[in-house]
């Protein structure tokens, strides 16, 4: 179970506004999380990444992560999430295959992430040779790697055409239920989303 009770004040067109949640995400469950631009979706995973501080409040996951009172903030690597950046966040220097060699050792579990994202034939390449879609899916293999126990993904399937999104979809909701991922993914089009058992986080009324 994680818990999340924080708040975080935000600069809006219009001034400060406070971004507020209290929610509770289930261990396994997928959480798909919508709202408008600037409503705070990817401050809010970020909080929970470790990457960004709340202002207040607490977030727990068997152990305390965040507690504003307490003076606990637990850093990203301690929290053993993981992250697929919006932006990707790839090492320019690092090939395909030296990025999921970076967060395991698991030569098979390796190999089985590079089939699913279709990046088999392409382990020796670096991220300047490939295309958005397969940079895209790599950012999601890389975070996949560590077997995280909690999966924050911001736009993950945006670069990618409709057919590679459906079937890459379908395979990594049978890895989410293997590894026992508690997912959390921030999507601007909730709809590519529908074949997903998933609860739902609207921000906006903030």
């Amino acid at each position: 179970m994680i818990a999340v009770d924080i708040e975080k004040k935000l600069k809006a067109y219009n001034g400060l506004q406070i971004l507020q949640v209290k929610k509770e995400f289930e261990p396994g469950s997928v959480t798909r999380i919508t709202g408008p631009s600037g409503a705070g979706k990817t401050t809010f995973i970020k909080m929970v990444a470790g990457l960004i501080a709340p202002d207040k409040g607490s977030i727990t996951a068997n152990e305390t992560w965040f507690d504003s009172n307490q003076k606990i903030n637990l850093t990203p690597q301690q929290r053993r999430i993981g992250f697929v950046f919006q932006d990707y966040a790839l090492f320019p220097n690092m090939t395909v295959k030296q990025h999921l060699e970076y967060a395991t050792n698991d030569a098979q579990w390796i190999a089985r992430l590079l089939n699913i994202g279709q990046l088999d034939t392409f382990t020796n390449h670096k991220p300047g040779h490939l295309s958005g879609g397969q940079q895209q899916r790599l950012a999601i293999l890389r975070a996949l790697a560590i077997k995280p126990q909690l999966l924050l993904m911001d736009e993950p399937f945006s670069a990618l055409d409709v057919k590679m999104k459906v079937k890459l979809i379908t395979d990594l909701q049978i890895l989410f239920k293997e590894v026992g991922a508690t997912v959390l993914i921030v999507s601007h089009n909730p709809q590519e989303l529908d074949g997903v058992s998933s609860d739902e986080l609207v921000m906006g009324e903030i």
